[in-house]
C-alpha cells in the first residue's frame, strides 16, 4: 500500500482530526475544501506561479510606456468603449475608442501627448440595451467634484515616481501590538484629516505609546464616508480625501521608518452597488464581477457580492491583494467581512453554537478557496507579511498554515471578548461580575490558532452605541474628569477602564489592539457627516487635548496604557505560553493569573479590599511592576510599590503570595532573584 503524502488533502484533513477530535464526523468535508482550494488554483492559473496570475495591475488600467500611453480594460458584455476626459472635451471621440484584444478585454494606444499626468478621465462603455459612464476598474486614484458629486479617474503617473527612503523593511517577528486608526478622524479639527497630518501628528504618538503596528481603516477609495471606508467602490485606488497616493506611500515609509508595521483592511468581501463610481452593471450586466439575483446582494449592506467561482474575478481580487503590497509595500492585510464571505447566510441572525454550524451545508467554499489562495499569495510576495481575519463565527482553520489544512491567516480576532465587556458593562452590575465567567469568555480560543484580542472595538464607538468608558462614566464622562475632582462614579469608570484594559491584553493569546483615542476613553462617539447631522463633522474626529491635558483624568489613563503596551513589549507576554489560572474566588470578585515571570492579580470588588490575601503563586520574591491604583495614572496609591513580596507555604506546602488587594484594582508582579 502507498502510503498518501503529507501534503495530500486526505492527509491533511485527517492532522486535522487528530488535533481536534470533534472534527472527526466533517473529515470528508475538510477533505474537500482542501481539495477545491488546489483545484481552483490550478483551474485559473493553469499551471503557472500564482504571483504570476496575480498581475492584472501590471496590465490593466492606465500606464505610461516608452512610446506614450497604454490602456486596458475587462469588460466581456460590453459593444464598444471609449476614453473621455479634459482631453476628448467629455465627448466620444473615434481616435479615443478602444478595439478588443481577446477573452473580453479591450485596449487603447495613445502618444505621450494625449494624456498627462494628473489628466480626468473615465470611460462611457455601450452594451446591448443601454450605455454608461464608468470610473475604470483598476484606476489609481480616484477623484470627487464636490460641487458635482461626481466622481473621475484621474492620471497618476508622476514623471519621478516615489522614492523609497525604507524599502527594504521587513516586519518586526514580534507579537502585534496594533494601533488601529481612521486617517479622515484622526485630527481635533472639525474637517478630514490627511496622509500628511497623520504622518506628522499621530505617527509619533503611536511609537509614544509602543504600539508596534499600524491597522489602517478606509484606504480603499469610497464613494460615502460614513461607510467609515466599508462600501468600496475603486479597490485599486488610495482613498483622495485623505490626499495622494505619494502622500500614502510617505505615511507608510514614514511608520516603517519608525519601526511601525503598517497593515490595511481589505475588503473583498463585498463591493459598493454604485455604478458609475462602481463596479455594480460594469458592463453593462449584473454578473460581470458579481453574482446574479439575489445572491449578488447582501441584504443588510445594500452592496454587491462578488462571484467567487469566476477566474476573471479571482483574477481581479488577488491583483488587489498583489498591488498594495507591492506599490504601497503595506505589510499585510485585516481581511474585512469574512463571515460575510464564509456564509451564504452571511453570518445574519446566527448563533454558532457547534462544530455542526460550520459544515452544515451554509458554507461558500468558493469563497473560502479564494480566502486560502489569498494567503499563500500574500505570503508568497512577502513571507514576513501578516494577515489576520475578521471572523465572528469561529470557524476551525481560519488561522492554521495551508500546508497544515487550514485557511492560511496568521491572526483571527477574537471578536468575542469586546462583545462581551459592553454586555457585562451594559447589563450586569459590579457586585455581580463572575470572574469565573469572565476568565473563561477571555481565554476561549482555539489553542492552535493565533488571535488577537481587544477590550472595545471600533464599532462600538459609532454612534448609537457607547464605548467602554461611556458604559461607565456616562454624562461623567464630561463633568467630572478633572484630576481635582473626586467624584466616585468618574473614580470607578477609570479604575475598571484600567484594570479591563490589562485583563484583555494579559490574557491574550497572540496580539492585542486598541482602536485610536480608547487607549485614553475618548469619550465621544463617532459620527461621520451624513444628512441626519447636517453634515457635520463634529463628531469624526479625536480630541487628542484632553489626554494632552494633565489636568484631566484623560491624561492618566493615557499613561496608564502607555505603560501596560511598553511592559507587554518588555517582558515578551505574548511571545510566550499562554495564561494559567492561579485563582479565581466568585464571592471576593479576585483572579489571578501567571504568564512568564510575572503573576496577574485583579479584585474587581467594587467595595471590597483585602487584606493578607493569599494567592498561589511560583516560589520566589516578587516585586510590583505594574498597578492599576498607582498616583501615576490617578489612582489612590494604596499599594506600596517598594515592597518586596516572598511566597510563603500554604496548602499542602504549595506557595503563596499574600497580598494587600484594593478593590477596583489590578497588580502585575514579576518574579526574580
Amino acid at each position: 500500500m502507498i502510503r498518501p503524502k503529507e501534503s495530500d488533502p486526505f492527509r491533511l484533513a485527517q492532522q486535522r482530526v487528530e488535533k481536534d477530535p470533534l472534527l472527526k464526523p466533517f473529515r470528508k468535508t475538510i477533505e474537500n475544501r482542501i481539495r477545491l482550494a488546489r483545484e481552483t488554483k490550478a483551474r485559473i492559473t493553469g499551471g503557472r506561479d500564482l504571483l504570476d496570475f496575480a498581475s492584472g495591475h501590471e496590465f490593466f488600467g492606465m500606464h505610461r510606456t516608452n512610446d506614450g500611453w497604454v490602456f486596458r480594460e475587462w469588460a466581456p458584455a460590453a459593444q464598444a468603449l471609449f476614453l473621455v476626459g479634459e482631453f476628448s472635451e467629455w465627448g466620444e471621440r473615434e481616435e479615443f475608442a478602444l478595439s478588443r484584444i481577446g477573452n473580453g478585454a479591450w485596449e487603447i494606444r495613445l502618444p505621450h501627448e494625449g494624456l498627462s499626468h494628473g489628466g480626468l478621465y473615465r470611460l462611457r462603455i455601450h452594451w446591448s440595451d443601454g450605455s454608461g459612464d464608468r470610473v475604470p476598474a483598476y484606476a489609481r486614484m480616484v477623484v470627487q467634484d464636490w460641487e458635482t458629486g461626481i466622481f473621475n479617474a484621474r492620471i497618476w503617473a508622476p514623471e519621478t515616481p516615489y522614492s523609497w527612503r525604507q524599502p527594504d523593511f521587513v516586519r518586526p517577528d514580534v507579537p502585534p501590538l496594533v494601533y488601529e486608526a481612521h486617517v479622515g478622524m484622526a485630527q481635533e479639527e472639525p474637517r478630514l484629516g490627511t496622509y500628511r497630518e497623520f504622518r506628522e501628528n499621530i505617527l509619533p504618538r503611536i511609537v509614544r505609546l509602543g504600539y508596534n503596528t499600524i491597522q489602517l481603516m478606509a484606504v480603499q477609495e469610497h464613494p460615502y464616508y460614513g461607510s467609515f471606508g466599508y462600501q468600496v467602490s475603486n479597490f485599486f485606488a488610495a482613498s483622495s480625501r485623505f490626499g495622494t497616493p505619494d502622500e500614502l506611500k510617505e505615511l507608510v515609509d514614514a511608520a516603517h521608518g519608525l519601526g511601525l508595521s503598517v497593515v490595511m483592511d481589505l475588503v473583498h468581501s463585498h463591493a459598493v452597488s454604485n455604478e458609475v463610481e462602481g463596479l455594480s452593471r460594469f458592463d453593462g450586466t449584473p454578473y460581470q464581477y458579481f453574482h446574479e439575483g439575489p445572491r449578488g446582494r447582501h441584504p443588510l449592506w445594500d452592496s454587491r457580492l462578488f462571484d467567487y467561482t469566476k477566474p476573471q474575478v479571482l483574477h481581479f481580487l488577488l491583483s488587489n491583494c498583489r498591488f498594495w503590497l507591492d506599490e504601497y509595500r503595506v505589510d499585510g492585510f485585516r481581511f474585512d467581512g469574512v463571515t460575510s464571505m464564509l456564509y451564504l447566510h452571511h453570518g445574519m441572525n446566527k448563533a454558532f453554537t457547534s462544530y455542526q454550524d460550520y459544515f452544515d451545508g451554509s458554507v461558500d467554499e468558493d469563497a473560502q478557496a479564494y480566502l486560502s489562495l489569498a494567503n499563500q499569495l500574500v505570503h508568497a510576495v512577502r513571507p514576513d507579511a501578516m494577515t489576520v481575519a475578521e471572523d465572528v463565527s469561529g470557524m476551525p482553520g481560519l488561522a492554521l498554515p495551508v500546508d497544515q489544512g487550514g485557511v492560511g491567516f496568521d491572526f483571527r480576532y477574537s471578536m468575542g471578548v469586546p462583545d462581551y465587556w459592553i454586555k457585562l458593562t451594559k447589563d450586569t452590575r459590579d457586585e455581580d461580575w463572575s470572574v469565573g465567567h469572565l476568565w473563561y469568555e477571555l481565554t476561549n480560543q482555539r489553542a492552535d490558532e493565533k488571535t488577537i484580542s481587544y477590550a472595545e472595538s471600533h464599532d462600538q464607538a459609532l454612534v448609537g452605541d457607547q464605548t467602554v468608558l461611556m458604559r461607565l462614566a456616562g454624562e461623567k464622562a464630561y463633568s467630572h474628569m478633572s484630576t481635582d475632582d473626586p467624584d466616585l462614579g468618574a473614580d470607578r469608570a477609570t479604575a475598571l477602564h484600567k484594570c479591563i484594559r490589562l485583563v484583555t491584553l494579559a490574557t491574550a493569546q497572540s496580539g492585542y489592539l486598541n482602536f485610536m483615542g480608547n487607549e485614553f476613553g475618548h469619550p465621544e462617539w463617532i459620527d461621520f457627516p451624513r444628512e441626519g447631522n447636517h453634515w457635520s463633522y463634529h463628531y469624526a474626529r479625536r480630541q487628542w487635548s484632553l489626554a494632552d491635558n494633565p489636568g484631566l483624568k484623560y491624561h492618566f489613563l493615557e499613561k496608564f496604557d502607555q505603560a501596560m503596551i511598553r511592559l507587554c513589549a518588555e517582558k515578551s507576554w505574548l511571545a510566550g505560553p499562554g495564561p494559567r489560572l492561579l485563582h479565581d474566588h466568585g464571592n471576593d470578585q479576585v483572579l489571578a493569573f501567571s504568564r512568564g515571570a510575572e503573576v496577574f492579580v485583579f479584585n474587581f470588588s467594587p467595595t471590597r479590599s483585602f487584606s493578607d490575601y493569599r494567592i498561589p503563586a511560583p516560589s520566589g520574591k516578587y516585586r510590583l511592576i505594574l498597578d492599576t491604583d498607582s498616583p501615576d495614572f490617578g489612582g489612590h496609591g494604596r499599594v506600596d510599590p517598594g515592597v518586596e513580596h516572598f511566597t510563603l507555604p500554604g496548602e499542602q506546602g504549595r506557595p503563596g503570595l499574600f497580598l494587600y488587594l484594593p478593590n477596583r484594582a489590578g497588580l502585575v508582579l514579576s518574579r526574580g532573584d
